[in-house]
């Protein structure tokens, strides 16, 4: 018997409907099949944020609204960034950090951290302070090694001339060939620098001279500078007791190291020691073959009759030098190893098998290593007892703190600034002051940020960016920066006079990784301490 029309009617509605529910379905896994790829694909490629795009497996660019530029241990310290700049009105001026956002290795991540959580602390200070305009603060990454810095600079350029008004650029932690292009593009587009960490020479404008890079200011000594205050510290060597190990990469920081300890080879008493001694390295970070270069070389300086090194390489490489000399017994000869400022990043470096390494069996250190760190967080309490224990033997009494020089109580007072600041802060992670990072960020920011102030004329919402690069030639005297690694007289050419460096040595003896890094005193690049009226002489 046929079926009626309405029944078929009614299955062709039901098998029509059904169809339409089973491709929906399969639509709609599909897309979010599709979303799901997608989302890998571009996780797996380094996804980005506002202001950043992906090249080459890195993410390139500028932001400030709390991208952690997939490094967790910054996490924290940009989402307080983050905030702070979304309190700011329409009238701010930003200051951006240049420098490699996203290392790999844990112990650069965590450099990484104590860098951004210095500006930060900077820029909540700055915030909370009487005086206008307010700071708001941006990260940029110029890729590893800033080999691509040409693809960020031209953003921090038009930031200058936008209504972000980009007064400052700072960071700058390496000295590199790439920075110092970062650095001449910047500055011929009017856009003031100042270099917090990196040591080159050759990221310096020459004193007495028509400057090279207008609108560059730095706070930290040159590696040439570094060489001097060291050896004043150390005392006279004779030239038969010293040799210079260094790398023949070519890297301005090592190159510009080497030239430094060569000269001071030349300048002291007596017969000829050891002649240079190289390795090469394929990479500031990269081991390679270079612990097997080490072996030879330790056996000629053992033989030599030397026993002090002065090394000319990173501080990557450096910890394989130390760990070799440690395993060769060289007849006894207890060794003294000096090096540069990068040196502050090896107790990050260091494991625990390796710090033992440095111990005989009785638990003394094999060797002192010292090196000339930007600053050093028990400097300036330590500076201020010993000048009451000097006074107290002159005089019969103790004086009180409060009146020591000037020179040594202005960064103790601005240290225990920073460390307030890091307290009412709060939230941005472990907090790490002994490898000088934190505190050297911290004093760059501060310093942009009052010469951003000092420039601005009265009823301008924020001076222009060439009126903050002049203004760095007049920060001396009464306009200089009280900072926690010292006070911040600048030159003409806008480098730090006389700016005193901390002389740290390694303590493998201890238990604890802060007090590993022993302070020894400090040092003074002209030989002799700072003038008190922190005015520039002979400049």
């Amino acid at each position: 018997m046929s079926r009626s029309f309405g029944s078929r009617l009614y299955d062709a509605t039901w098998e029509t409907l059904l169809k339409r529910i089973i491709t929906c379905t399969v639509v709609v896994a599909l897309l979010i099949a599709a979303s799901i790829i997608r989302n890998e694909i571009t996780e797996d490629a380094g996804s980005c944020a506002e202001g950043v795009t992906e090249s080459g497996g890195e993410c390139i660019g500028v932001n400030g609204s709390g991208y952690d530029w997939g490094v967790p241990e910054i996490g924290p310290v940009v989402d307080r960034i983050a905030e702070e700049n979304g309190r700011l009105g329409d009238t701010y001026v930003t200051v951006a950090m240049l420098l490699p956002l996203q290392p790999k290795a844990k112990a650069e991540r965590q450099q990484l951290r104590s860098e951004v959580q210095g500006a930060y602390f900077a820029q909540y200070r700055a915030n909370r302070e009487e005086g206008a305009p307010k700071v708001r603060l941006v990260l940029a990454n110029p890729g590893k090694d800033y080999l691509k810095q040409h693809e960020v600079v031209p953003d921090l350029v038009d930031m200058s001339r936008s209504r972000h008004r980009l007064r400052a650029v700072t960071g700058f932690n390496l000295s590199l060939a790439t920075t110092e292009a970062a650095i001449r593009s910047l500055t011929e587009h009017h856009v003031p620098v100042l270099v917090a960490r990196a040591s080159a020479g050759s990221l310096a404008n020459a004193e007495g001279k028509e400057r090279e890079f207008k609108g560059l200011a730095r706070i930290l000594p040159t590696n040439q500078e570094q060489a001097r205050a060291l050896a004043d510290t150390g005392g006279k060597r004779k030239n038969k007791q010293t040799v210079v190990v260094r790398d023949t990469r070519a890297d301005p920081y090592v190159h510009s190291l080497s030239v430094a300890f060569q000269k001071l080879e030349e300048e002291e008493p007596g017969p000829d020691g050891p002649g240079t001694m190289t390795f090469s390295s394929a990479g500031i970070s990269v081991k390679g073959d270079v612990d097997n270069q080490f072996r030879p070389m330790v056996d000629t300086i053992c033989s030599s009759g030397a026993d002090t090194v002065y090394f000319a390489g990173r501080s990557t490489h450096l910890r394989l030098f130390l760990k070799r000399l440690a395993q060769d017994d060289c007849a006894g000869t207890r060794f003294t190893v000096v090096s540069g400022s990068d040196a502050a990043s090896l107790k990050n470096k260091m494991s625990d098998d390796d710090w033992a390494q440095l111990l005989d069996d009785s638990g003394a250190p094999k060797m002192t290593v010292q090196y000339a760190a930007p600053a050093h967080p028990d400097a300036w309490d330590t500076e201020v007892r010993a000048w009451q224990d000097q006074e107290r033997k002159r005089n019969g009494r103790r004086p009180d703190a409060a009146r020591a020089p000037r020179s040594l109580r202005d960064p103790l007072n601005e240290l225990a600034r920073l460390r307030q600041t890091a307290a009412k802060a709060g939230g941005t992670g472990p907090l790490d002051l002994a490898d000088s990072r934190t505190m050297m960020v911290h004093d760059g920011v501060r310093t942009a940020v009052e010469a951003i102030r000092g420039a601005k004329l009265p009823g301008e919402a924020a001076p222009t960016p060439e009126q903050v690069g002049n203004r760095w030639a007049t920060m001396q005297a009464s306009n200089r920066v009280d900072g926690t690694s010292g006070r911040i007289c600048l030159t003409p050419a806008g480098n730090a006079y006389n700016k005193p460096l901390a002389v740290v040595e390694l303590r493998p003896g201890e238990k604890t990784a802060p007090s590993r890094l022993g302070y020894v005193g400090l040092a003074w690049p002209q030989g002799r301490k700072q003038a008190e009226d922190c005015v520039v002489r002979g400049s």
